[in-house]
């Protein structure tokens, strides 16, 4: 079987969606699969026909304001533009959120249904993951294990219905851990030392947190 993996995150390297095409991997090794970024390269002839020839094409993305990213959509748009004379292709998605709750995923998810009814193809599964900013820091955690128990679940179903070309109903997973650890381990981990490289304290976050609020 031909399978195309499409990674739609405008991050250079190290994304968390590289991520998930890596843990996807081992799941359906065996097959033939190609793996483009849809926002590093410039769409050309030969990338085409590799995607027009597969039976499979799976998109792996991060959310971006409850939709997908311009680069992502900009590739969609000239796939639908080129037109798909092989209709008998799968279509499924992986989208992770810096979240915690996976079904935050659920709009973008129709949005590449909808796509899917404009092109003619058959839209097989969602995967749809929270907390994905916590994924890098869990990958020595074996898939299926503590915090990963249930990312590795849903791989294994998402993986059957790509392997047998079958539907699913949609997936829509948190990490295996309370919410307010989940809280607690992304502010001193990730969003505290991101405001600090961009210069910001943490009072004055607090204190727009505050005025949002009205308080």
């Amino acid at each position: 079987m031909k399978i195309c993996i499409i990674n739609g995150s405008p991050k250079v390297s190290k994304s968390t969606s590289e991520l998930l095409i890596e843990y996807l991997m081992p799941f359906i090794k065996g097959n033939e699969i190609v793996t483009y970024n849809a926002c590093k390269t410039d769409f050309f002839k030969t990338q085409f026909s590799q995607i027009q020839s597969s039976e499979v094409i799976v998109f792996v993305f991060p959310l971006y304001i409850d939709s997908i990213n311009s680069r992502l959509l900009r590739f969609i748009i000239e796939l639908e533009k080129r037109g798909f004379e092989n209709k008998n292709i799968n279509v499924y998605c992986i989208i992770n959120n810096g979240l915690y709750e996976g079904w935050q995923n659920h709009v973008a998810s129709d949005i590449m249904k909808n796509w899917c009814k404009s092109t003619g193809l058959t839209y097989g599964q969602t995967l749809g993951v929270g907390a994905g900013e916590m994924l890098p820091f869990l990958k020595d955690v074996p898939l299926g294990y503590g915090p990963n128990k249930d990312i590795g679940i849903a791989l294994q179903e998402l993986s059957r219905n790509i392997l047998s070309l079958n539907q699913g109903e949609d997936l829509f997973i948190s990490p295996n851990c309370p919410r307010c650890f989940w809280k607690i381990a992304s502010s001193f981990y990730f969003w505290y030392p991101r405001a600090k490289k961009n210069g910001l304290k943490r009072k004055r976050l607090k204190d727009k947190v505050r005025l949002r609020e009205g308080k």
